[in-house]
């Protein structure tokens, strides 16, 4: 088993050695006279031929093998294998494992649907193209590590087991055996212990941190994840965003050979959502919402002449593709959002025509065209709302549908820049006030003034960093006075037991000298889906959770022996 060469790493330079391989059989050709092999191991496939296969022990795929033998040059060359070039011609084969038929295709493109390759995921990492994503995971690590060395960062571990505090889910509790009746809770981020370290003087603290988020699920997200958490001291928003500029840059260029243009971007949350529906969204393709109040308030139509928003996407050129059954598609989507069917208009032959075109004059009609510069080809859909978010966000869903459904959006581009000012609070489902990002965000100064007459119009010193219509990763600068931090805790409803109980430990370290501090949470999953090219965020995972958050591999979550549950002293409601 003394392994001499990787078998992707051959070249024409190795013709005329005797190497001993080790690998897969990743496929097996018989031709009679003649034995053809493809041995697969971490670094690629190369061509093993044997020309005695009656000397061949029986073999068959997936078997671990042993090959010696003598690198040769092709004479016809295959140019879809990096080895391609040359082969190995076997001297001696030796099985040193054998294996049943797998129940998957372990090639780049394989039959199996995702439960079956959950289930066998050691199987389904056979796959090269499962083992790039995650060897690029860890470059993508490795090159924060070298960024953030070199800029003064230092990385400290924070507890996985501690206190459960209010977040954006629930938390994942874990019960403790010697204090019954108490519970420890998994960290939904490393949050307040970056803060304490910020008041502990480290000044400039990263952590590749595992963190733990009991939610629904969907195809980027997962309940066990990964982030690249910073924290700085005694900077601005405007100088820790430079900061990280630079180091997003790095991570691109050392990954993936791309250059990004610095500085990026900045927009404000107001900006991009009356713009393109969106707090996060793909800025590679066009489809810009306008504002139609202007026209639509003076037609007839009596319910737009009071409405609050009339808004509208042009569809360029698609028109005539703009089905009715594409109609009824994106007429889900606004209903989602409690929006009415779409009013759609076509230009077609010089005209712009439409159902409720009858309720516009031809001025008005004329209006339109010339306003939005309106051609033969063109689709005009309009919706119309008193909400200001289900308006935006519901035309931005159709936004997004759209550009999916007629490949508008460039994928050779990388669309990435920065998102901020978004609201402090937000309101729930039962119209409480709750923290939009998380309750330690630093209002905007000059809207501190409003926390008590008007709290939804606060802004926030928050900021997220979008990349190709994700949320890569999202920040703040923190509140670092305590009289404030404890004014907000108030707003959410919180009593000052509650304060105590859960966050006292937290305030009390504001008595002995914070410095101003914020910091951000880059998605490890998400820049490796990006960076990978996958829209899956299982892919980038050696083992993830499927969309009920269940293991199929080692069929998790599982009942535990009574004994386990009478040392922790719980008991199991039946339902």
């Amino acid at each position: 088993m003394k392994r001499t060469h990787l078998n992707g790493l051959l070249t024409l330079g190795d013709v005329g050695q005797e190497v001993t391989l080790l690998g897969w059989v990743a496929k097996r050709r018989n031709l009679g006279s003649l034995l053809f092999i493809d041995l697969r191991d971490r670094s690629g496939i190369i061509q093993i031929l044997c020309k005695d296969p009656s000397a061949v022990p029986d073999i068959r795929n997936e078997f671990v093998i042993s090959v010696t033998g003598i690198v040769s040059k092709k004479d016809v060359p295959n140019p879809n294998l990096k080895t391609g070039a040359i082969e190995v011609i076997a001297s001696e084969i030796k099985v040193i494992s054998a294996a049943m038929t797998p129940p998957l295709i372990i090639d780049n493109v394989t039959d199996a649907l995702e439960e079956t390759r959950l289930k066998y995921r050691y199987l389904d990492l056979r796959r090269p193209i499962m083992q790039e994503k995650l060897i690029k995971r860890a470059k993508i690590v490795k090159a924060f590590h070298e960024y953030l060395d070199g800029q003064g960062f230092t990385e400290v571990e924070t507890p996985i087991l501690t206190l459960s505090t209010p977040g954006g889910a629930r938390d994942y509790l874990v019960p403790s055996r010697l204090q019954k009746g108490s519970f420890y809770a998994l960290p939904q981020s490393p949050q307040i212990y970056k803060q304490l370290l910020m008041i502990g003087g480290m000044e400039r603290y990263y952590q590749v941190a595992r963190c733990f988020r009991d939610e629904d699920l969907r195809a980027d997200r997962q309940p066990d994840f990964t982030q690249i958490d910073i924290e700085a001291s005694f900077l601005d928003q405007n100088q820790f965003l430079a900061i990280m500029e630079p180091g997003l840059a790095h991570v691109f260029e050392a990954v993936n050979g791309i250059k990004i243009k610095l500085p990026l971007r900045q927009y404000t949350y107001h900006d991009v959502v009356t713009t393109y529906g969106s707090d996060r969204p793909d800025t590679r393709y066009e489809l810009k919402i306008h504002c139609l109040k202007d026209i639509f308030s003076k037609c007839s139509f009596e319910a737009f002449q009071t409405i609050g928003y009339i808004k509208g996407l042009i569809l360029k050129s698609k028109g005539k593709e703009l089905s009715r059954k594409l109609i009824d598609d994106l007429n889900l989507e606004l209903r989602k959002f409690h929006l009415k069917p779409a009013i759609v208009f076509k230009h077609t032959d010089g005209v712009l025509s439409g159902s409720f075109a009858k309720y516009l004059t031809e001025e008005q009609l004329k209006q339109l065209e010339q306003t939005l510069s309106l051609h033969d080809g063109d689709a005009l859909i309009v919706s119309a709302s008193d909400d200001f978010h289900d308006i935006h966000f519901g035309l931005g869903a159709v936004r997004t549908y759209l550009a999916r459904q007629f490949k508008l959006i460039d994928e050779s581009q990388v669309d990435i820049f920065w998102v901020k000012e978004f609201p402090l609070f937000e309101r729930n489902e039962e119209g409480t006030l709750v923290s939009a990002h998380h309750p330690f965000t630093r209002p905007i100064k000059e809207d501190i003034p409003l926390l008590d007459t008007n709290p939804e119009a606060v802004r926030a010193e928050a900021y997220d960093i979008i990349i190709n219509g994700y949320e890569a990763g999202g920040g703040s600068m923190r509140i670092y006075d305590k009289d404030l931090q404890y004014h907000i805790f108030e707003l959410l409803g919180m009593t000052e037991e509650d304060i105590k109980r859960k966050f006292g430990w937290f305030i009390e370290a504001f008595n002995y000298g914070t410095p101003p501090h914020g910091g951000i949470a880059l998605g490890l999953d998400r820049l490796t889906m990006i960076l990978t090219g996958t829209d899956n965020i299982r892919d980038v995972i050696a083992f993830p959770k499927n969309l009920s958050a269940i293991g199929p591999l080692e069929k998790t979550p599982a009942p535990v022996d009574q004994s386990q549950l009478d040392d922790l002293g719980i008991s199991i409601k039946k339902e």
